[in-house]
């Protein structure tokens, strides 16, 4: 359980969810639903971690809070120099440089914001005559979801080269971000309106094959495994783990676990949660179910590395009856049950 005293150093994030625990549930409801959904996950989470917050860091929090609401009512009003006096002649002149470098520190621009909106395939037309680096860098910087959606519409013999340096790219100085930013925005300005700013690497091309269609999927990880056998088997490993076995529908988990060993089954169930096992339970036969919790029941103690390393032969069996499209599992794209 994560808890928070007083005169603990919160981060930004960590102030926004405590002011929602702050709020209340209902007030809290009110206010997320002014915010994107990649957002509201990500302050969600924030607040499961603040279980418990004293409550002199939410009167302060709230203080914050109402600092900087002040602070933009006077800007509103009537401008910045205007705002800067009345928190001066409200809070006093060092208070009210802090507030307004918090204010000024929310008020910069992300890389790329000028592409916030833009439709993907409009976007994926305009950029796929730039260098494959240039276009990686861009995806880069959209969220998973969007990147997913413009890496489809770029043409096939593109696709793996770009997926590949998203994989492998790194941190990348602020100049050359604006470089690159101040090129794109003269030659796009003035017909592109986008989204804004992620990370690249193997995490990142993960989440954007998993929101690309089965068939941009397969052409990728295809040239992957020729171009970099050790990347492609990497991408691979993180693309469905086993906590992902939850999200199988009835039909499709049963035929995996009609291929799985039952003391890798137990096993592997050993680092699992609750939710997932009785996923599996349900999916099982009474007496097959039965013979699997004794079996998880009885079996020895074993290390973590024999639990994952028994996950991952129950991933590999989901991977090979996915690849010979036996089960089903949910994509991005143009993956739709009907």
């Amino acid at each position: 359980m994560n808890t928070t005293a007083a005169g603990t150093k919160l981060t930004g994030r960590q102030k926004a969810a405590a002011l929602l625990i702050a709020l209340g549930p209902e007030l809290s409801a009110e206010v997320l639903k002014h915010f994107r959904e990649t957002d509201i996950e990500k302050l969600t989470l924030e607040v499961f971690s603040l279980e418990k917050i004293s409550e002199d860091t939410k009167d302060k929090v709230l203080e914050e809070c109402h600092q900087m609401a002040l602070a933009r009512n006077f800007i509103t009003s009537g401008g910045a120099d205007y705002a800067r006096q009345m928190l001066e002649n409200a809070l006093g002149k060092q208070k009210a440089e802090e507030v307004f470098s918090r204010l000024a520190a929310t008020r910069r621009p992300q890389p790329f914001d000028f592409l916030r909106e833009t439709d993907p395939v409009q976007l994926a037309n305009f950029i796929q005559g730039e260098h494959p680096q240039t276009i990686a860098f861009v995806l880069a910087h959209l969220n998973p979801q969007r990147a997913g959606a413009v890496l489809v519409h770029l043409p096939p013999d593109l696709q793996p080269d770009v997926a590949t340096r998203i994989a492998t790219m790194d941190r990348t100085p602020p100049d050359v971000v604006t470089q690159v930013e101040d090129v794109l925005r003269a030659r796009l300005s003035t017909v592109i309106t986008s989204d804004l700013r992620s990370v690249g690497g193997i995490e990142f091309l993960v989440k954007v094959l998993t929101n690309a269609d089965r068939g941009t999927e397969k052409v990728i990880l295809d040239s992957l495994d020729e171009a970099d056998p050790e990347l492609a088997a990497e991408v691979r490993k993180l693309m469905f783990t086993f906590d992902n076995l939850i999200q199988l529908d009835s039909r499709s988990l049963q035929r995996v676990l009609r291929e799985v060993d039952s003391k890798d089954l137990a096993l592997a169930l050993r680092g699992a949660s609750e939710e997932l096992r009785q996923h599996i339970f349900r999916n099982l036969s009474t007496r097959a179910a039965e013979m699997l919790k004794e079996e998880m029941d009885t079996s020895a103690p074993a290390r973590l590395k024999q639990v994952q390393a028994a996950q991952q032969r129950v991933v590999s069996i989901v991977r090979r009856l996915d690849d010979a499209e036996e089960i089903v599992i949910q994509r991005g794209g143009d993956d739709v049950l009907v």
